[in-house]
């Protein structure tokens, strides 16, 4: 019999204050990757990278975030619930606050791998945390939670390019975001004894490496999150070759993400009256693939529908394909042991997506094949929906994890 710890007692006031602590830990979860794109142009005029070079900004900070996530679960069942996120928000403020004094490409890499490690610690135990102390509201506080990820990501696209302007420093446009992580600390720590200290010994739970229904899902994150890290690392260039200022550029992926923060927000709670997501993940699916038909038709005419529908899409596809796998288990610490395999899987494969379209913008002097690709890859994902049935959920997890 599975030994679960209780979660320490919380009224409504301390539920408030500890989301309240989630939400300035979650803005910390995309300002390193998201500076990078709108001030690219100046980090390139500075530092020798190609397309394909550039690309490893977005993608070793995720694919780190896919391997640091498989072994998260039990990183913080070792150092407990708070010290886990404390470490995660000092490596990441750090890893940040390095770039002022970057002089190559490489340390620019290590950089975002270091923050991608502190990314995925975090993000491995939030789902878990967020259904043991709000579970009669768990699509909604998923959606609050990766809303606040999507407006960290809005923050810093929209105001990078406007600190480097007014700096002079691509390196301050990046390095700024570390402010983020110690308001964060400083939140998380008044939060101490509403969040557990203690290390915790569980027993060994089965691995979901053989569930074919794991797979599956890790597989659809991944796919999905594809789309979210091609646009992140790649629209703001995309723009500037299309003649407009960094600034321009900066505001247009704002905008993007300020769209996912609605969606995010919006999405979680319309499903939140079924237990039956495939409606709405299907309507999700096709905003981002008319998105990306439109980035390559029509980029200048309607430029910000684009984006709208794009924002629309990624944003509340990131949050449903979390909610669904969390559907999938009752018990938190099975869900989030879930949800980290689907993580971790899943950001591995979203990992290489920018690698790929920098290589394709590189060969093909455009990024029009790769928006063509996605579009392809979300219609495949439509198919996949159709098997997410509530109804045969307990059967593709039954027993230890093993086979469907």
């Amino acid at each position: 019999m599975e030994n679960v710890r209780t979660p320490p007692r919380t009224t409504p006031r301390t539920a408030l204050w500890l989301m309240i602590a989630v939400i300035f830990v979650a803005l910390n979860l995309r300002p390193s990757m998201a500076a990078v794109g709108p001030l690219l142009s100046g980090i390139r005029s500075d530092i020798p990278l190609s397309f394909s070079l550039a690309s490893l900004l977005t993608m070793l900070p995720v694919m780190a975030m896919g391997l640091a996530m498989l072994f998260g679960m039990n990183i913080s069942q070792r150092f407990g619930e708070h010290r886990t996120v404390v470490l995660s928000l000092l490596i990441i403020g750090l890893a940040t606050a390095s770039r002022l004094f970057l002089d190559s490409a490489a340390e620019l890499v290590l950089s975002a791998v270091l923050a991608g490690v502190g990314i995925a610690l975090i993000q491995v135990l939030m789902p878990a945390l967020i259904k043991s102390r709000f579970s009669d509201n768990v699509s909604l506080f998923m959606g609050l939670y990766v809303t606040s990820i999507m407006g960290g990501a809005a923050i810093a696209a929209s105001f990078a390019p406007l600190v480097m302007t007014r700096t002079g420093s691509w390196r301050m446009g990046l390095a700024i975001w570390a402010a983020l992580a110690l308001l964060a600390l400083l939140f998380w720590c008044a939060q101490r004894s509403a969040i557990s200290t203690r290390t915790v010994s569980l027993p060994r739970q089965a691995s979901f490496v053989g569930n074919s229904r794991a797979w599956l899902l890790a597989i659809f994150f991944g796919l999905g999150t594809a789309s979210y890290t091609c646009v992140l690392a790649w629209l703001a260039p995309y723009y500037v070759e299309k003649g407009w200022s960094e600034h321009s550029a900066g505001l247009l992926l704002g905008f993007l993400t300020a769209m996912e923060v609605l969606s995010g927000l919006l999405a979680p709670a319309l499903a939140n009256r079924s237990r039956d997501k495939r409606l709405v993940l299907v309507v999700l699916l096709g905003l981002i693939t008319a998105g990306f038909c439109g980035l390559v038709l029509s980029p200048q005419h309607l430029s910000l529908l684009w984006p709208c529908l794009l924002g629309l899409g990624i944003g509340g596809l990131f949050p449903m394909s979390l909610i669904v796998s969390l559907d999938h288990l009752d018990n938190p610490q099975r869900a989030g042991g879930l949800t980290a395999f689907v993580q971790g899987i899943g950001y591995l494969i979203a990992g290489v997506s920018p690698l790929l379209a920098g290589v394709i913008r590189d060969q093909l002097g455009s990024f029009e094949w790769a928006w063509w690709s996605l579009a392809a890859v979300m219609v495949l994902m439509m198919l996949m929906v159709l098997r997410f049935d509530p109804r045969h959920y307990a059967h593709h997890m039954d027993g230890s994890g093993a086979g469907q």
